[in-house]
């Protein structure tokens, strides 16, 4: 019987590319850049759709659960999101990032026994094309099955340093459109890209790649022993949380850190690949997002309340409030709520830099956003100032904060509308809308959603340090450490 696909999807990041949109608590993959829903909900849609389409072309069983890798930091935001669209998956938890190696190879190693074919993805990469996609997925799939271990090539728009080259050798038999990987070139120059390119033969490494689950494990134990033998210690220590399956920490901490491309890609002598035919995008940059958004006949593309007069080839991106420019060209322009940034459109790979600087300033705002998303919810910052704070919270239906108490500050909850019901010390009330309460320092208390409608409040915080390490927990459903 032709083996089954599993879909495994990468879902790391720094949030740094793409600041102030995107943060380190809130990366640009759980943010609906490109279309209405976000890009790791584009993403775990398709690789549906292509598992769904190349079994039922090669009459195999029915579609596995997709293996999602991500930050233990975001593991409630994937849960949440792949609800929305309705699909459900494992999802598994590093201590840190260790790059793609160790994260492919934990996804092996749970799939080792039925050897499947991984189709490996990232997260936060833009196509389109969805017919040329899933057939690349059916063909991927063939070359797979038979012992290779395939990456998606995508036709160079430009001699772009940026990338990874892959340079095509022979056609491998059996599968039309499927070649044997000559070579990888890692982010050559721009002039050996221009070379490259004018070969006809070389195309940028998409970071995409389709392998039997087995022969992967096999080429990584000989290449790179070491990442295999502390992603099978970590699997062995890994525990389940809440659903989630978390690695040893220990083990997985000791695994080097190094991309499945350098690791094994560039060393095996079975590397072949699928020339695509769909658009792509790794959404690597303001710059690579404005290439892939819709223009206005001057060059411009544009999200939010934006107004354009004598503007030429900008993006500009405002969130809150009206965002107006006047004879500029070729411009980004982001305004968030709390962060404003304004760079050349040629810089845009440089705004890493500016999250650098953010880092040894020790300011927040490459952190997170003045909204701030928890598993029970969100709070969001409206004002503050010496000895006192003011937020507003949203509590799902159903959920809970922690059983906690504050050393250093005291707390005044209205709330806005809904039911809730709150522990205070000893006493657990219930209130409703235009309703109050006070906790004092020190005292234990929980916040909870009694209601079938989202809780809103707005909570007043006073005291001599207003920190969210201030928090000292007793009970959590959430299992937060």
């Amino acid at each position: 019987m032709p083996k089954s696909i599993v879909p495994v999807i990468l879902c790391g990041g720094a949030g740094s590319r793409l600041w102030p949109v995107s943060r380190q608590l809130l990366p640009k993959q759980f943010l609906p850049l490109v279309t209405g829903r976000t890009l790791l909900q584009d993403t775990a849609l398709r690789a549906r759709v292509a598992q769904d389409t190349a079994l039922r072309t090669r009459e195999a069983a029915g579609p596995a659960l997709p293996i999602v890798i991500c930050n233990e930091a975001h593991r409630f935001l994937v849960q949440d999101q792949l609800a929305e669209i309705g699909i459900a998956a494992r999802i598994v938890l590093e201590p840190a990032g260790r790059s793609t190696a160790a994260a492919v190879a934990i996804a092996a190693l749970m799939c080792e026994k039925d050897d499947p074919v991984l189709l490996v993805l990232a997260s936060d990469h833009a196509i389109r094309g969805t017919e040329a996609f899933n057939d690349a997925v059916r063909r991927a799939a063939v070359v797979a099955a038979a012992g290779s271990l395939v990456t998606f090539g995508i036709a160079p728009a430009r001699p772009d340093s940026g990338f990874g080259y892959i340079e095509r050798g022979d056609p491998l038999p059996g599968e039309a459109g499927a070649y044997k990987v000559a070579r990888f070139v890692e982010k050559p120059p721009e002039a050996e890209a221009r070379r490259l390119i004018a070969t006809g033969r070389a195309y940028w490494n998409s970071g995409m790649f389709a392998f039997c689950a087995k022969r992967l494990l096999d080429e990584l134990g000989r290449y790179r022993h070491d990442i295999l033998d502390a992603a099978r210690k970590a699997l062995a220590g890994a525990s389940d949380d809440l659903g989630f399956l978390r690695l040893g920490k220990d083990a997985f901490l000791a695994c080097p850190a190094e991309a499945i491309d350098r690791a094994v890609m560039e060393r095996t002598a079975h590397a072949a690949v699928i020339p695509a035919e769909f658009e792509w995008s790794d959404v690597g940059s303001w710059e690579a997002l404005w290439d892939i958004a819709q223009k206005d006949a001057d060059g411009n593309a544009a999200r939010g309340d934006v107004q354009l007069q004598d503007t030429k080839g900008s993006l500009v991106f405002g969130e809150r409030r009206l965002v107006a420019t006047l004879g500029v060209e070729d411009l980004i322009i982001v305004d968030t709520d709390d962060a404003l940034l304004v760079a050349d459109r040629s810089r845009s790979q440089d705004v890493r830099e500016v999250v650098e600087d953010l880092k040894r300033a020790n300011r927040s705002e490459h952190l997170s956003h003045t909204r701030v998303y928890r598993p029970w919810g969100y709070y969001e910052s409206v004002d503050a100032g010496e000895r006192f704070q003011v937020k507003r919270l949203m509590v799902k239906p159903g959920a809970a904060l922690s059983l906690q108490l504050h050393r250093k500050r005291a707390e005044h909850w209205v709330v806005v509308s809904g039911t809730a019901r709150v522990t205070r010390g000893e006493e657990i009330i219930d209130l409703q809308e235009n309703q109050s309460t006070y906790i004092p320092v020190g005292t234990r208390h929980r916040l909870e959603n009694a209601g079938s409608e989202p809780l809103l409040i707005i909570e007043v915080q006073s005291g001599s340090y207003l920190g969210e390490d201030d928090i000292e927990r007793f009970e959590d459903r959430y299992n937060r450490r």
